[in-house]
């Protein structure tokens, strides 16, 4: 009866986000008495699969299939559904991001497991099985209990520490017959991002909203990313004008991120926008206005025009990293 973790990988390189889930999945595993198998699916070396088992991983299974290069959760839940009742799992840890939410409600359907999506720490009772997610945009927190044989946890990103456990894991590579009618998804054409930290993976993001004026005012919030090490991001309204790519686009119809230091310039904090960053561990707010609700989910404030305070802070860190 083990937990099973699904580590996604990317050009065959994990991320922080694989370790994470990792790590929370031996946690689950030490309740439940029982252990961690780690599931990869695609070309991935040993020594990186072997990575995993620092993490708690005491065995890996590796699925590596020509015909899954590329994600299609139709083809992906099936392959999981089937490693996952042949290793007798009771408990399916998967990431809570885009590709998490796809594969998750398929794999639910076809093992009859309830789904706990978006929780953010170990369960908190095994009987009743009961875990903590927030809910209401981040708003309140919600106990949910899922009586199913079999449950599937999204785990939302950044949530959990990593804890490294120095397993010496075990690797089984899986040959899985894959019926091709369930692959629905084509790449034709691929264009990656280069030279630039991606939102999802950023431990720090320095976003700005409509109270930078204008496009031209954006050159000190780039350079304070550029000191932090820092992604850029923006509220709705700066990149439906046009200021900011799409790309950047925080909130509830945009990225939603969980960084550890979330700085929002400018931005007053609107409901759809709060969804989207409410994980973040630390929030520090700079607006001009005193009632801008971004301070109710800051923990730290400054109450001034960014385009005064935001030089100052360019030169403060300066100083700090001479």
């Amino acid at each position: 009866m083990a937990v099973l973790v699904y580590t996604e990988n990317w050009d065959g390189k994990f991320k922080k986000l694989s370790y994470e889930l990792v790590s929370y999945a031996a946690g689950v595993a030490k309740m439940l008495n029982t252990s961690v198998t780690a599931i990869s699916i695609g070309k991935v070396d040993d020594s990186e699969l072997k990575r995993l088992g620092n993490y708690g991983a005491g065995k890996i299974i590796s699925v590596n299939n020509e015909k899954l290069i590329t994600l299609d959760s139709q083809a992906y839940s099936s392959v999981l559904s089937e490693i996952s009742l042949k290793e007798k799992a009771s408990v399916i840890i998967i990431s809570n991001n885009n590709s998490g939410k796809a594969i998750a409600p398929r794999l639910s359907v076809r093992l009859k497991a309830g789904v706990g999506s978006g929780v953010s720490k170990l369960p908190l009772n095994l009987d009743p099985f009961t875990v903590y997610k927030r809910t209401y945009s981040g708003n309140a927190f919600a106990h949910l209990v899922i009586k199913s044989d079999i449950k599937i946890l999204t785990l939302a990103q950044n949530s959990f520490d990593l804890i490294e456990t120095g397993a010496n894991a075990t690797i089984e590579n899986l040959d899985i017959a894959v019926d091709g009618s369930l692959i629905k998804t084509v790449v034709k054409d691929v264009q990656k991002q280069s030279g630039k930290i991606l939102l999802n993976d950023a431990d720090i993001v320095v976003s700005g909203g409509r109270g930078m004026k204008s496009p031209d005012n954006w050159p000190p919030l780039v350079e304070l990313a550029n000191l932090l090490g820092a992604a850029t991001a923006c509220s709705r309204p700066v990149s439906d004008e046009g200021w900011r790519p799409h790309e950047e686009h925080t909130g509830q119809t945009g990225k939603i991120i969980a960084p550890n230091l979330y700085i929002a310039v400018g931005i007053s904090g609107a409901t759809q926008h709060l969804a989207g960053i409410s994980s973040s561990k630390f929030i520090v707010a700079i607006n001009n206005d005193k009632d801008a609700p971004i301070f109710e989910a800051a923990q730290y404030g400054i109450i001034g025009d960014a385009m005064k305070v935001l030089p100052k802070l360019v030169e403060a860190v300066k100083e700090i990293k001479k």
